[in-house]
């Protein structure tokens, strides 16, 4: 009689393939550019970046597209002390959302070009791009943003958005 097999510990590999939208895609290309690109909701005005096609609020197609500046400020952020498997950067090291002036949502990347505890909310970042030869459809083509020498932007510009 053969016995029940009632368990399998095994690894398993997963590969995704995912294909930008509309938004997304030009979006992209605009990071390829030089660009960060967001759209605006029709009813509620907020600007989405990156674009996600509509408002989660409003639940309406966001279809005007909008050029925020490719500078913010430090909403939250944190440090990285940990080190973990395929790390591509040495610690310590700072990962943070930044609100793009012209954006009303912040916009998660890496803060370099300051000491890690020298970071702070309310400091004035700006992204610190790949050569153009060197971008494509990526994320990656804003290395980091890098502390700007502009006052802290007051708490109050913010709040809304930690």
């Amino acid at each position: 009689m053969a016995e029940t097999i009632n368990e399998i510990i095994t690894t398993v590999r997963l590969d995704y393939t995912h294909t930008a939208g509309r938004a997304q895609n030009r979006f992209l290309t605009g990071l390829i550019e030089g660009k960060i690109r967001g759209q605006r909701c029709p009813s509620c005005k907020k600007v989405y970046v990156p674009p996600r096609g509509s408002c989660a609020i409003c639940a309406v197609p966001t279809e005007e597209e909008v050029e925020v500046a490719d500078k913010g400020t430090v909403t939250t952020f944190c440090i990285v002390n940990l080190q973990f498997h395929g790390q591509a950067v040495e610690i310590p090291y700072v990962c943070g959302s930044v609100l793009l002036d012209g954006a009303d949502l912040p916009f998660f990347g890496m803060l370099a070009g300051v000491e890690v505890d020298k970071v702070h909310m309310g400091q004035r970042v700006q992204a610190v791009w790949l050569p153009p030869e060197e971008r494509k459809a990526s994320f990656d083509n804003i290395r980091y943003f890098e502390p700007i020498d502009e006052p802290d932007a007051p708490f109050d510009s913010y709040k809304d958005h930690l």
